[in-house]
């Protein structure tokens, strides 16, 4: 019994570790967190899934990828900074994008992402992406 104790206790800390990480990589950038945050509830996910150093489970990982590309298109950030805030390589990030892109090709698929794009369009217009990029 107390192994499983054990076992409860290290992955607490473990998601107490990640959801830190996050904060950190996130730092003051609330648009990316929050294109985060919104593919993850959108997707049924906890913000600190999205954020695992490891690909994680398909749903996990086809989320991550669209957080990433909406991150990229959206709010106009390089594939090199895309891949620092998710802890992935530019080249990783690059392929999300293609399968994303790919994926649109279906008209279901496209129609949620647009959703997506819609409620971030809302909050990360382009003034206040160019306010950041001049800041």
């Amino acid at each position: 019994m107390e192994s499983g104790r054990g076992t409860i206790a290290e992955l607490a800390r473990h998601r107490v570790a990640v959801a830190a990480g996050a904060r950190a990589r996130f730092g003051g950038d609330a648009s990316v967190r929050a294109v985060a945050l919104l593919v993850a509830r959108d997707r049924g996910l906890a913000l600190d899934d999205l954020l695992l150093p490891s690909r994680g489970r398909a749903p996990v990982a086809a989320a991550r990828q669209l957080a990433m590309y909406l991150t990229h298109v959206m709010l106009g950030r390089t594939l090199t900074e895309v891949g620092a805030l998710f802890g992935r390589d530019r080249t990783t990030v690059a392929h999300a994008c293609a399968l994303i892109e790919d994926g649109r090709d279906e008209a279901a698929t496209d129609s949620a992402i647009g959703r997506l794009e819609a409620a971030i369009a809302s909050f990360a217009t382009p003034d206040r992406e160019a306010d950041r990029a001049a800041g």
